[in-house]
């Protein structure tokens, strides 16, 4: 795939490693992990996400906070992917920034919407949940859907979110917002229309022969 035309770089590779993220792309899914968990305040400020970062890691946190700091600067917070939380209060240092205080952020539903399609986020039934729990009118056809298929398709149900934030990263979608699946129609994606077709033919297959077509599948999967 190599490098998109966007910002956001959660789906970068190089060019070189075949399907190997690159650093920049990891470190944007782990400050969006980090903000998409229950984390505390003080592990979202700038300095917390570098050190939390840098300890799974097993590297100075010191040396990833450029980074951090330019990645949320630069891409979460001009693109409303991350929008401040609020403040923590600063006891030393300049009396200017101890009375301004620290911020810390969270994810704008944008956000959250893309924490969806990175599959290392632990929590993302509840992150749908609360996706859907701001819902616009248009979206509430997607949401009735999504939320019955992710209980009996998780995998299914994610990759499609993840077509979709991919498609934007790639400069196919113009907007993520309001959430239009639909958009997808005018991506030629092979892996979905496989999974279509499979669908389609699926439910119309007599009894013996689903058993059949599933047995087959879990000696292949």
């Amino acid at each position: 795939m190599g490098k998109s035309n966007t910002k956001l770089a959660i789906f970068d590779t190089f060019k070189t490693k075949g399907t190997d993220l690159t650093g920049e792309a990891n470190r944007q899914r782990a400050i969006i992990s980090i903000l998409a968990s229950n984390a505390n305040p003080a592990e979202r400020t700038r300095t917390g996400i570098s050190q939390r970062i840098a300890k799974n890691h097993g590297i100075t946190w010191k040396n990833i906070y450029s980074g951090i700091f330019r990645d949320l600067d630069e891409i979460l917070l001009p693109m409303k992917i991350a929008e401040e939380d609020g403040r923590l209060p600063l006891k030393r240092g300049p009396k200017a920034l101890q009375e301004k205080g620290i911020p810390y952020y969270h994810l704008t539903r944008k956000g959250i919407l893309i924490a969806l399609s990175i599959s290392e986020i632990k929590n993302r039934d509840g992150l749908l949940e609360e996706f859907f729990s701001q819902s616009e009118l248009e979206e509430k056809e997607f949401e009735v859907i999504l939320s019955s298929l992710v209980k009996t398709s998780p995998n299914f149900t994610y990759s499609i979110i993840q077509k979709y934030v991919k498609a934007f990263c790639d400069n196919k979608i113009k907007d993520l917002l309001p959430f239009d699946l639909s958009k997808l129609k005018d991506i030629s994606d092979e892996s979905l229309i496989i999974q279509k077709e499979i669908l389609s033919a699926f439910v119309k297959l007599p009894k013996q022969e689903k058993e059949d077509a599933i047995r087959f599948l879990d000696r292949i999967t």
